[in-house]
This record gives C-alpha cells, structure tokens and sequence, in this order.
C-alpha cells in the first residue's frame, strides 16, 4: 500500500476526531484532531482499510481528504457496521488481571496448562472549467451511505488547494506544502463530503459515522500520517491494527519496541487502569524519545489467554477486508451498513491469521515521514500459567505469536496457616468462588496523563524505565 489515511472516534465537543488525511470544512469551523484508529487487513499486495470515523460538533457539513493509491470506484468502498471497532479494540487491548493466592495448605491436584494460541454534488461547468486550469481532474464520484465522494487527481498541490477553496472547504495552513510529496508521487485524493442529514445519532444523540473500507492493490503497506497534523491540536494517539495470513507486522522506517508487560501492580490500579497504562506507554515512548511504535498485541486471531471478549471470528475478517476472487453480496438498502458472510478461499486457514495492534503518539517534532509496515517475526510475551504465575517477561522469539500486554493485581495470603509445610504462590479466583475476568484499557487517548506514579504502583523490576519495583507485601 503506497499510502492511505484515517478519521478515528471524536473524543470532545467541537473537536473532530484525528486521521492521518485532514479535515476540510464547508464553513469557518476549525477542525481538530488527537485519536485515530485504523485496520488494515493484509493478504499479498491486496488491501483492505477500515476507518474509524465518529463526528461530535457544530451541525455543518465537513469533509475529509485522504490520499489513496489508486482510483477508487464505487464497489471499492463500504460503509461497515457501527460496532466493527469495538469488538477489534477490546479483544487487542492492555488488559489488567486479578489473582488471590490460595491457602498453602491446600493440596494441590496435578498442574495443567493453557494450550497456547488455543461529498460534493456533481460540479457544475464553470466549476470543472476551473478544476482543469487548475490542473485538477475529477476521476470518479459516487454516494456511499452518508458520504457523498469524489475521487480526484492533480498536477500540483497548490492547484488542488485552490480547487478545495474554491469549492468554499476551509483548508488547514500549510496544506499546500504537506499535499506536494503525494502530488509528486502520482497520488489520487479521496475527498468525503457527510451529508448530516444522513448520519445518525446514538442515545445521547451523538453523530456516528458508519467506517469506512477502501479495497485496493498496492505493493507497499504505508500510512501517510503527516497530513493528519495539519489538524493537530497536539500530541496525536494512533493505533493501527494490522491483520495478516500469517505474520505480525512491526514498522520499517522507526524504532519498534514492545510494551513493558506481566507486570504485578498495587491494588490502587484496578481504579485507574486506563491511567495507569498511559504512563506507562508515555515513559516507554519517552524512552525512545517519542519517535517509535508500540506493539501492544500479537496473536492468532483465533483465541486469546485471557480473553476480554470472544476471539475473532471469520466472519469478523469477511467484514474487514474483501478478496477479490469473493466479491461481496449486494447491500441491503441502499446507504446500509454491509456486513458479509463466512469468507472464502481468498481467507485460507483462519486459524493462521495474525492480529497485530501498534500504537504510537506524536507530534509535528517527533514524527516527520509515513509509516512504512512489514512484516516481523513471531514473539510470545505477557502469558501466565495454569496458577497464575507469570510464565515470562516480555517479548520472546517463538513459533508463533502470544504476545499481550497483560498486568496482574495479586491478592496475597491472609489467613492462618494449619500445616507444618505450607506452600506459597499458588493462584487461583477469590476465596469465595466464582471468577474475575479481565478489565481491557479503553479510551487511552484522553486517558489522564501524570495522574500515576510508576514507582509506587508498579512491584515487578522494569530496568527498561529504572523501576526497581516493590517486595510482596508477605515479604516485608
């Protein structure tokens, strides 16, 4: 994929949401961003990219520019359900564990395991007179749910920022000069208009925008993420989640480096995980001077140890991605979300496919060229065995991937000891029966930032990040 873009969930009144395209407004209003979240589901030089798209603000209509590889035609572009990301974002998040000791009396039975990877209208003339003196061609337009697209090309950026003014879209400064490297190298530019009176609103009567998927043929996989900062309000958090046959994806043009994980924290965290994990994320970037990516997730789509919510199914990489020896079965009513079947031949073994989340947050200093992904080598990190105990320390070479970020509350022993030769470290669910499952870190781009402290929260040693950590409370 030579390049494409993004426009993610809308984090605050009168703020929309970061892409790594920009924001064109049909009016004065001022376009902001600071979260993005996009999925790109990789078989050989096909790909398929799904936007999170969300829009909170004034009632105008706006639009989004997004360079793109290639023409798009109408049968390149879905709008895909509501809740596609929800499911995508839980299953790869952070996720927090609880474990109580059991009583070191107790005799234990024999130990098993886990089983591991178990728009705008037609232009009239006179305006496509100016496009084609302006050097700007109009390749294709169609509707699309509630975005009205038009596919264009250009000569130079300077043109192509005169046609969009003209057109009365309120461009960021500097556009100009931030198109030029995607004019220069022979890009297309999607532009989406919403129409508001087609989106449609939640209970609290918030604008949801369907994602959108593009499907296209590209040799490279690349995001151009140095648009979406001439929308910046600021540091700008980006998670992409990569979905390949086989392999885990890492970037090839900054430094990669893996999320500290199979940490023991205070009980205090169970409060503020989302905090907690975005300080920690904050201070492993630091350590990288803020110009690297972050594997939080790598796995078999098919389970998950443990699981926030269900594995991925199937028909989950039907939604996200299209083959093109399967083509899609018609919508259902014109503008409806689609969502297909059980995939064919172009999926192959399910089983196989890998769920890779990188996550990054940057800024106009710390981020200056596109990320360019490819493909990595498998890892295993953040698993724990039958009882609970850690079974490594961070990311190791593997077979396959198993790699989480995955935080553990312990609850040590408290009550009395009845046997001569009692045995400690063995964990399980509470002492009252049933079970506790894992707390997924949501929401970490608007997460508080400088609310925690690692070195009084965190217990394991993390040399990474100087964290000496903490002895066990039975211990001091």
């Amino acid at each position: 994929m030579r390049t494409i873009a993004l426009l993610a969930g809308l984090l605050a009144p009168s703020v929309a949401s970061a892409f790594c395209g920009f924001f064109v407004a049909g009016n004065d209003a001022k376009l902001t961003n600071n979260a993005s979240q996009v999925v790109l589901l990789r078989k050989g030089n096909r790909t398929s990219m799904t936007l999170s798209n969300t829009y909170q603000g004034p009632p105008e209509n706006f639009a989004m520019v997004v360079p793109v590889p290639v023409v798009l035609h109408k049968e390149d572009v879905k709008t895909l359900p509501h809740d596609v990301f929800e499911h995508i974002d839980s299953l790869s998040a952070p996720r927090l564990v609880e474990y109580w000791e059991q009583d070191p009396c107790y005799v234990e039975p024999p130990r098993r395991m886990y089983s591991k990877g178990a728009m705008a209208p037609p232009a009239p003339a006179g305006a496509r007179r100016n496009a084609d003196e302006l050097g700007v061609k109009i390749e294709a337009q169609f509707v699309v749910g509630e975005y009205e697209i038009v596919i264009l090309s250009a000569r130079d950026s300077s043109g192509l920022d005169t046609w969009l003014r003209q057109n009365k879209y309120t461009i960021p400064q500097g556009a100009a000069d931030a198109l030029a490297p995607y004019v220069r190298d022979q890009m297309k530019f999607f532009v989406a208009k919403v129409d508001i009176k087609k989106v449609k609103r939640d209970e609290q009567g918030q604008m949801q925008l369907s994602p959108l998927r593009f499907s296209f043929e590209a040799s490279e996989l690349k995001l151009p993420v140095r648009l979406g900062l001439l929308n910046a309000a600021g540091k700008q958090d980006l998670i992409v989640y990569v979905l390949h046959p086989t392999s885990r994806f890492e970037v090839a043009n900054y430094p990669n480096v893996f999320i500290p994980t199979n940490l023991e924290v205070a009980d205090e965290v169970r409060k503020a995980f989302p905090a907690f994990y975005a300080q920690l994320f904050d201070e492993t970037l630091a350590k990288m001077n803020n110009k690297a990516v972050v594997t939080e997730y790598a796995w078999q789509t098919s389970s998950c140890d443990p699981c926030p919510c269900p594995p991925l199914q199937a028909s989950d990489l039907a939604t996200l991605g299209e083959g093109p020896d399967q083509p899609a079965p018609p919508d259902g009513q014109p503008g409806q979300p689609s969502r297909r079947g059980p995939p064919g031949g172009f999926y192959g073994n399910f089983a196989s496919w890998v769920l890779t989340r990188l996550h990054t947050r940057y800024s106009k200093d710390t981020l200056s060229e596109d990320l360019i992904f490819r493909e990595a080598k498998p890892v295993i990190g953040g698993r724990a065995s039958y009882d609970g105990q850690s079974s490594d320390a961070g990311a190791q070479p593997s077979g396959e991937n198993n790699f989480q970020g995955r935080y553990i509350i312990r609850h040590y022993w408290t009550g009395g000891v009845k046997c001569d030769h009692p045995t400690y470290g063995r964990w399980g669910g509470p002492p009252n029966g049933g079970a506790v499952g894992p707390t997924a870190a949501k929401g970490l781009a608007t997460a508080p930032r400088g609310a925690i402290q690692l070195s009084k929260v965190v217990r394991s040693p993390v040399p990474s990040l100087g964290l000496k950590g903490q002895a066990p409370p039975r211990h001091k």
